[in-house]
């Protein structure tokens, strides 16, 4: 506990120095500061967070059986596993940890931990638990499908043979994070069951919102919701001991205070930097810059609940208001790719076809077939920053052109997202960052919708946008037992056809993710999925 008030100390005094640039405006070596927007952060708890922020922070303080090759997507390499078999049948696998493993708690890694971690994440039945319910796991049958053979070995198995490629890429997931379950235990609370617990423990989930108990390289000391979150090294972790001390992640929403902040030398990297901030970037010796596809679209989605935007007519009309030229050469130009489709390059299946261009009269021949010649008014929910507030305001000026008033409602990452999870939006746009780098990730979420009723338990964004895509959802789970990797590939480019046709989702682009970075700062990389922005391997001069 002494160590812990140290820490917690140090990190402070950390926090407070990069939060007062005036007065310490170079950071330490040993203290790596990132300007980013993490104000979609709302629980850091692996088995509840679903946003891309907290992605990044679960990414680097928790540990997997199985990780995504960073340099190699479509492979998967070993974590806390050093094997694991599946059975003839395929539907059990068979997982040998690694020995001699520790928690950043000291306590050590066994089998209990991620039998404990998997039967939390479907009984706390948060945003993530779907991924682990689409094998067959309940709250009444996990104990019973997850099991600790001995100290080191899991077995785990599924209720159909799906591809394995499948199941081990949600295993890669962050949501799979193997949790210290002693020291969860020691700070989980006794609950009534309700709709936000259904059993009679927390599962440690209301300390696990604002602490960590991982084995990664990090570990989370403080979370300042809009302000910053801080990690400090893990001198526990298993694997080659990061060389920075400690990683503040700093809050900043504008690309114009990022950049002055990383000129300045108050931050070392700016993570959401526009394009004209990226060119000015460029002309700088001591910045540089680094660029990776990411797993992540940007959409624009419909809710069908509203009568209007419900209308076939009018679903294919919006598609064709977005100026998807000017979007693509100046608000994402060096961030992003038009790609109209919503599986992203990179993942088996993915097409590349763009068929929807800016044509203002096609819209207003379907909105007058709709019986909306003089057009409506809708509403549109918008994170305020860029680029998306950009894409909102050129769409709402094209919308316009066809006679559909667009009020935007700008709100925080949090605000836009409680909302529309709550399906209370007309128009949303947002971004989808996959889970797991299978196919199925974006399929299952995009095109599927097992039950579209609000208190569904399955909450796709089909169901976010109360879309039922009828036979989709029937396709979409097909595509998962299909072993040969061609006409499962087939399968994909077929559903994302249809999807372009008929289904209430804007297609805008595919996120280029930069990082630009002061040359002091070494071995910064980008990784495919937002749980892959890796900070171990960083170093400064």
């Amino acid at each position: 506990m002494k160590r812990l008030r140290l820490l917690m100390t140090c990190a402070t005094v950390a926090f407070m120095s990069v939060l007062a640039p005036q007065a310490y405006a170079a950071t330490p070596t040993d203290t790596l500061v990132e300007a980013f927007a993490i104000d979609d952060i709302i629980s850091l708890d692996p088995q509840e967070a679903f946003e891309l922020s907290t992605a990044e922070v679960t990414g680097n303080t928790y540990s997997l059986l199985v990780r995504l090759n960073v340099d190699d997507p479509s492979k998967l390499e070993l974590d806390l596993a050093e094997s694991w078999t599946v059975s003839d049948d395929g539907l059990t696998y068979t997982f040998k940890l690694k020995p001699d493993l520790k928690f950043a708690s000291g306590n050590p890694i066994t089998a209990d931990d991620f039998v404990f971690s998997i039967e939390r994440l479907v009984k706390l039945d948060k945003s993530p638990a779907f991924l682990f319910n689409q094998f067959g796991l309940n709250g009444d049958n996990v104990t019973d499908m997850v099991k600790a053979i001995d100290p080191l070995t899991i077995s785990f198995t599924v209720d159909k043979p799906y591809a394995s490629s499948f199941v081990l890429n949600v295993m890669s997931s962050a949501p799979a994070s193997v949790v210290d379950k002693a020291l969860v235990t020691e700070h989980a609370l006794a609950v009534t069951p309700s709709d936000t617990y259904k059993w009679d423990t927390d599962f440690g989930n209301e300390w696990l919102k604002t602490n960590s108990a991982g084995s990664g390289p990090f570990n989370v000391i403080t979370w300042k919701a809009n302000e910053a979150v801080v990690l400090e090294r893990n001198d526990n972790y298993y694997g080659e001991a990061p060389a920075l001390k400690r990683v503040i992640y700093r809050h900043m929403k504008e690309s114009a205070g990022q950049r002055l902040a990383l000129e300045n030398g108050d931050v070392d990297i700016a993570r959401n930097l526009s394009p004209s901030d990226l060119d000015a970037v460029a002309s700088k010796s001591d910045l540089a810059i680094t660029a990776r596809p990411k797993g992540t679209v940007y959409y624009i989605s419909l809710n069908q609940k509203n009568p209007n935007l419900a209308k076939p007519e009018v679903i294919q009309a919006m598609k064709y208001l977005v100026d998807y030229d000017a979007i693509g050469a100046t608000l994402i130009k060096g961030i992003g790719t038009i790609h109209q489709s919503f599986l992203p390059i990179g993942q088996l299946g993915a097409i590349e076809d763009n068929p929807y261009m800016l044509d203002v009269a096609k819209a207003k021949e379907l909105l007058a077939s709709a019986g909306l010649a003089d057009g409506f008014s809708v509403t549109m929910d918008v994170r305020n920053t860029q680029p998306v507030t950009g894409i909102a305001e050129n769409f709402q000026q094209t919308a316009a052109e066809a006679g559909i008033t667009i009020e935007i409602i700008p709100g925080d990452g949090k605000q836009t997202l409680t909302k529309y999870r709550a399906r209370q939006h007309d128009i949303y746009i947002g971004q989808w960052g996959s889970d797991y780098w299978d196919p199925n990730s974006n399929a299952e979420t995009f095109v599927s919708n097992p039950d579209n009723a609000d208190d569904a338990s399955s909450k796709t964004l089909a169901w976010r946008n109360a879309w039922d895509p009828g036979a989709m959802t029937e396709e979409t789970k097909a595509a998962l037992l299909e072993m040969d990797a061609d006409k499962r590939a087939a399968m994909y480019v077929e559903l994302q056809k249809k999807s372009q046709e008929i289904s209430p989702f804007v297609m805008i682009y595919q996120q280029t993710e930069n990082g630009a970075y002061s040359t002091k700062v070494k071995g910064f990389k980008l990784g495919p999925s937002f749980d892959t922005n890796l900070l171990a391997p960083i170093s400064k001069d």
